[in-house]
């Protein structure tokens, strides 16, 4: 019997544990734990790996409002297939290729009716899941409406090793190309994040005078700078 998926999200005010080798080996023995049956750790290993594949499933597929049913989808493919895994690689980068296919299989699947996102359910999306050490509340909420403008596969690159913390030898597993290639997609998109952060700063200009008056003046800063001075 399959065992009931949580869809529990972390408490206000409180993270996951940020990508680490430590963490991705307590994830994997839970997976293969939950392999062999033991249904207390099936539901660890769905509560530590939730919040990662609602956040990957919702940048890759640009659809904030299907990201629910999505991160379900991918957990029963997973528990399906826990039965085949055998640790290889990390419990993290095989779920997330898991949920990499869902994703391709829901968009192709949807290709004759295909939805737009609308630009509040963004900002709602990125209200609850702002990506890590970003500077602050309206800094998620603008990297999420753009991320949604880049090409996909860059924004792929981009979530899983920048928002994810995946190294770029995981991600590259997890999206099945060269290293190379998740390196080249990952500067890209930076690049391209930044030259739209660029013409978004407003021109900011101080008055000749009081800049040799007061040195100590400094211009202000704005969600957009501090956004941009995150990525470079």
């Amino acid at each position: 019997m399959t065992p009931a998926l949580t869809t529990q999200r972390c408490p206000a005010g409180e993270k996951p544990a940020r990508h680490t080798p430590d963490s991705d080996a307590v994830v994997t023995q839970l997976a293969l734990a939950a392999r062999d049956g033991d249904p207390a750790k099936t539901d660890r290993f769905v509560r530590a790996l939730h919040r990662d594949v609602w956040r990957y499933v919702a940048y890759l597929s640009a659809d904030p409002q299907a990201a629910e049913d999505l991160t379900q989808d991918v957990f029963l493919r997973a528990l399906a297939a826990l039965p085949r895994f055998e640790g290889r690689s990390s419990a993290r980068t095989w779920l997330l290729s898991i949920a990499r296919r869902t994703v391709v299989d829901s968009v192709r699947h949807a290709a004759a009716r295909p939805r737009l996102s609308d630009r509040y359910d963004w900002q709602s999306a990125a209200e609850q899941n702002q990506p890590y050490d970003l500077p602050g509340f309206e800094d998620g909420i603008a990297l999420a409406e753009l991320l949604a403008t880049i090409p996909a596969e860059r924004r792929e690159a981009f979530v899983l090793t920048q928002l994810l913390g995946l190294p770029y030898a995981e991600a590259a597993v997890a999206v099945g190309c060269p290293i190379g290639t998740v390196r080249s997609r990952v500067a890209r998109a930076r690049t391209a994040l930044i030259a739209m952060l660029t013409d978004t700063e407003p021109s900011a200009t101080l008055p000749k005078q009081r800049t040799m008056c007061d040195a100590r003046y400094t211009a202000p800063t704005t969600p957009a700078t501090e956004l941009k001075a995150s990525l470079v």
